[in-house]
Order: C-alpha cells, then structure tokens, then sequence
C-alpha cells in the first residue's frame, strides 16, 4: 500500500510538471513575429516622432502603451490616477541678468555668460572676492586650506590639476568628479565655506562661440527625482578679458598653469576694493512625462511582486529627422506588451500567475533613467517585495562586432552574478529547456569598459537590492542613437525568440515557491 501510495504521488509530481511545462509553452506560443511587428511599427513609426521625454512624441507613445494594457485587462494602480506615474520634469529661460563691476555694465555673451541650468532667480553683492585655484576640497587636493571665503565672492578654474598627466584626486589619467559634475560640486563647497557668488573662468576657452551664448540662456529638459530645498549660490563663467581686469597682473601666469593643469593650490588671493553686483532673473516651465504601469494581480503570492521593464523614449526629432528608436528600445518596448498579452491569455484560461505580475514602460532612460529612478524613489510597491526585475533594452537585433558562429542565437545577459544566486539557475534552467539561446556574460565583466550594468533601467532597481536581469542584443555600433535606427533592421525570428525566453524567465519567477534570495552584495557605480 505504501509502495502504491509512493508511486501515485510521483506521477501525480510528473503531471503536474508536465502540465506546467505545457501551460509555459502553451502560453510563450502566442508571443509572435506577427504581433511585435504590428506594435513596433506603430511604436517606432513617424507618428510618435522619436518619443523623446517631455515631447508630445512621448505622450503619444504612452497613450497607446497604456491603451494595450487596458485592452489586456491590465489593472491601474489604486494610488493612482489611471496607469501613468507622472513625474515632473522642467525648463528654465533667462530673463534678464546684469552684472556690474565698480558700477561697469559688463556685456552678457562677451564679458560672460550665466547659465540657466546652474543659477537661480536672485542677485549677491559684496567688494571683496578670493581666488581659489581650481575651487576644490579633497583630501588629495584642497584649494580651501587656510582660506576664508565667508561673506565672499570666490574666483576659480574649471577643471582640476594633474602632476606627471595623472590626476591628483584620482590617482588615474582619469579625472573624476571635480571636472563632471565639476561645476556643481565646486559651487557646493564654496556655499558650504559661506561664499556669497561665484566667478568661474574656462582655462581653455576666453571668449564665447555664439551658439554657447544661446545655450546657455535656456536649459534642456531637467529631471530632480529628490528636488533640494537647499539652494546653490549663483556664479558666472567669465571671458579672459574679464578675468583679467578682476584678478589683475598675475591673472596670465594662473592661466598659464590652469591651462597645463598644474596645481594651484595655496595661490589664493584676495582681490580688493571691487565692487560686484550680480541680478540673475529666469522663467521655469513645468511639465510632466509618465512610467505606464499596468498590473496583474497574483494568486496565493499577490503580495510579492515581479517586474517586467523597458524604456518606451527615444531621443526624438531633431534637425528634420526622427530618431525611431526601433531597437532601442521600441523592441523592449514591445516585448513588455507581448508578455503581457501571454499572461493576460494564461489569466484568462485560469493559469494565472502566483505572484503580481507588473509591466512597467518608462521614460527618461535616455536622458540619464529618469523614470525608473523616479519609480525607484517613489515605488508603487514595496521593493521589499518585488522578487526580480526583467528589464529589456534593445533585443530586436545583432551585434555586428561579434565574430562567432552564434550571431543569430545569442543574447547578452547582465546581473546574472549579482543580488541573488537564483537567478542564473532559473535562467539558463528555463532556456535550455525552451529556447535553447547562447547566453553571453561578457558585459558582466566588472572590467568591462561598456559599463552596461549601468546603463539601463534595472540598475535602478538593483541599486535598492533588487535582483535583476537585464536582456540585450549588444547593438552599440551600427545605427545607435542613429535615425537609421529602423523597423526593417529588426531580425524578427531571434527578437521573437528572445521574448519567449524572458517570458518563460517571468513565468518561472511568478510561480515558484520562494522570492528569490538576495545574498549577493550588490555592485554599485562609484558617485
């Protein structure tokens, strides 16, 4: 009898197996060329105009995305207002600036410049102003040492010092974040110091192209995920003619040095008897761009949560031409709608999912993740308990700098090492049993030039502890950020291929017992 009651529950075991491979496999089917052609020409057709982020493009594309997930039976988040997360985005427009030096009008885009993007509506005076070398704290270099700056205008160099072609707060031939962000940072310190304003001289450049006068009057669309309620000072960016009637006689030999990088600190001087005055007023639009959210609610697990991802922006319509977008990342794009129409037909059959089910299209990945940065900051749910994020970016094509027989079934993966020691076994465990792809780690390589890890959306994710999986076809060459980036350069049998892959990564994740564990250290850029 035992023997009898052993037997039954193996077989009881290989059915269900099976019929949960059947339900898989059943489902991925109706992922099709047919289907992702059909959405990805609308996506990255004429109409949507490159779908660059706070572009009518974009709402445009958001509209239909939206309009697949409710067509799906695709719920909308109960906290918000339909299944777009707006976030703000703005725009800033000089006004009017004025600056005066012992009560001499300097002329705006000849004397200086002062860019919108780094200064706010407000005016500082004072009479006494100190050069500060390059304007930067460190602990390698300090400019500040022994320096008081309080109640102060300070003067420096863009740009940081280097001894034998090595930068001294870097150690490597590489500068760091002196130079980028650079300009912000150092505003920062000299605020923190108790500046009132600031001057800033370009080593390299003494005048100004007219097109760097233009833009320096308005700012392209900016992004604050956290916005600080603590204010920069204002500066201006001087010409040398300028400069040198500020600073006086030693102003060549400083140049001389800043030019060739060479240290300048301890060279502060205090500049008297000047009498500055700086008036800075400008417009700032506001506006928003959107993440389309739609979700399918769980079973057993509908508390735990599974993310599906891609970026639905482009870089848009510019000089005449339309940046399409179709690999990068309409196709990721499309995959996300593909999927979920594959689960919505489980749902529909009873096949449902254990575990939430959250398809996610972003914006603003290609000005830097905005949108999954704003979701990350301000989660929908809890990140706790999200079990995995499956991000796609560009899986439509092929790498035409790989050299292997396997250029027609491959797929770069990224974060299989990372976060969660699940995720490479449920990965290549699903793949091999249906899809049968060459998986390439290379850009997991921590050495890897590329960086990709940190170039997409998921590495919002991660950065909260969020095991991931980024999917990729490896197109950096080619037609990217190209407008020859089309939907007649697709290979529609492996972008087809792909998707079911991910798919049957999803499904396995929604189902299983467990979430994923995280007991590996996440890997995270340097700031």
């Amino acid at each position: 009898m035992k023997k009898l009651t052993l037997l039954s529950n193996l077989l009881l075991c290989l059915h269900i197996g099976f019929a949960q491979t059947d339900d898989a496999s059943k489902f991925a089917s109706t992922i099709g060329t047919d289907d992702l052609r059909k959405h990805l020409s609308i996506i990255a057709g004429d109409e949507m105009e490159g779908r660059e982020t706070g572009t009518e493009g974009q709402r445009k594309a958001a509209v239909y995305i939206e309009a697949q997930f409710k067509a799906l039976g695709l719920q909308p988040v109960a906290s918000l207002n339909g299944y777009q997360q707006l976030f703000p985005l703005h725009r800033d427009s000089l006004i009017s600036s004025e600056l005066k030096v012992n009560n001499s009008l300097l002329e705006y885009g000849k004397d200086y410049i002062a860019a919108a993007a780094n200064n706010e509506t407000g005016k500082f005076k004072g009479k006494k102003l100190v050069f500060v070398g390059y304007g930067i704290e460190d602990s390698l270099y300090n400019d500040y040492a022994g320096v008081d700056v309080k109640n102060k205008i300070v003067v420096f160099f863009y740009g940081e010092p280097r001894k034998a072609g090595v930068y001294i707060t870097t150690g490597s031939k590489q500068p760091g974040y002196w130079t980028y962000p650079g300009l912000t940072k150092k505003l920062a310190v000299a605020k923190a110091h108790g500046a009132i304003g600031a001057f800033a001289i370009n080593s390299l450049t003494g005048t100004f192209p007219q097109n760097i006068v233009q833009s320096s009057r308005k700012t392209n669309v900016i992004f604050t995920s956290i916005p600080s309620t603590d204010k920069q000072i204002n500066y201006a960016l001087l010409s040398h003619t300028a400069a040198k009637q500020l600073i006086g006689n030693s102003f060549d030999s400083l140049l001389k040095k800043a030019a060739s990088g060479e240290p300048l600190a301890n060279n502060s001087i205090l500049i008297k008897n000047t009498k500055i005055s700086f008036d800075y007023k400008k417009h700032q639009e506001i506006f928003n761009a959107s993440n389309v959210v739609g979700v399918m609610e769980g079973t057993d697990k509908k508390d735990e949560y599974v993310f599906l991802t891609a970026h639905y922006d482009h870089l848009g319509k510019h000089n005449g031409k339309i940046f399409y977008g179709a690999d990068d990342d309409g196709s990721g794009t499309v995959a996300v709608l593909e999927m979920a129409e594959a689960f919505a037909r489980a749902k529909a059959e009873g096949k449902g999912p254990r575990r939430t089910v959250v398809f996610m299209t972003v914006s603003g990945e290609e000005k830097g993740l905005w949108g999954s940065e704003y979701y990350s900051d301000h989660p929908l749910f809890p990140l706790e308990k999200t079990s995995v994020d499956l991000n796609t970016d560009m899986v439509g094509r092929i790498d035409t700098e790989r050299k292997t027989s396997d250029s027609l079934n491959y797929i770069y993966v990224i974060g299989h090492d990372k976060i969660s020691s699940d995720l490479a076994p449920i990965n290549e465990g699903v793949n091999q049993k249906y899809t049968n792809l060459v998986f390439d780690y290379k850009f997991d390589d921590p050495k890897d030039p590329n960086r990709i890890y940190y170039r997409s959306d998921h590495y919002n994710f991660a950065k909260k502890g969020v095991p991931i999986l980024f999917f990729y076809d490896g197109m950096l060459k080619a037609d990217y950020h190209k407008p020859t980036d089309t939907i007649d350069k697709i290979y529609w049998d492996i972008y087809e291929k792909r998707v079911r892959m991910i798919f049957h990564t999803a499904w396995e994740i929604a189902n299983r017992d467990q979430m994923l564990k995280r007991d590996i250290q996440a890997s995270l850029a340097s700031e």
